[in-house]
């Protein structure tokens, strides 16, 4: 939470898409009061406006911006969901994103605790989230990994039009 507020400073956004939206241990929507948020997410819950899958969702408009926090580890379709924000995007508008990197342990999707055998689950490399970026058509972006704990995080722009 404390880091996507970071990230924010002090922008302000018209609209905001937040992928993975249902609240399994909080959400960042009071970051965003004065934006029109619409939450993501492929079940019903709190903090979901749209049931749908990430990879398939576009907005009826670009937003100003995405957010996508600890979820893209529990898809096996990560790299369609990066181009796919790169779609749901404005020009100019910024992706925030956090997920397991190398070295966490495997977690639920659903309540954090043990991986279903139905679910799927796996860290997000570094070089594979740089280059589905660039595959995406993001050109600027910046990729941190900590190691404690093991995140990935990233911060990137579609290019203005």
């Amino acid at each position: 939470m404390q880091w996507v507020k970071d990230a924010i400073g002090d922008q302000t956004f018209g609209s905001v898409v937040e992928l993975g939206a249902r609240d399994v241990n909080g959400n960042v929507r009071n970051l965003f009061p004065d934006a029109k948020y619409i939450g993501v997410d492929t079940g019903e819950g709190e903090g979901v406006d749209v049931v749908c899958d990430a990879a398939d969702y576009l907005p009826e408009l670009p937003v100003d911006c995405v957010v996508y926090t600890e979820m893209l580890e529990h898809t096996p379709r990560a790299e369609e969901i990066i181009h796919q924000v790169f779609k749901m995007l404005t020009g100019g508008g910024m992706f925030i994103m956090t997920a397991a990197g190398p070295g966490r342990p495997a977690h639920s999707g659903i309540d954090g605790k043990q991986v279903r055998p139905e679910e799927h689950y796996a860290n997000i490399h570094p070089d594979d989230l740089t280059r589905w970026l660039n595959d995406a058509g993001f050109v600027r972006y910046s990729v941190d990994v900590q190691r404690r704990p093991a995140d990935i995080r990233c911060v990137a722009y579609r290019p203005e039009d």
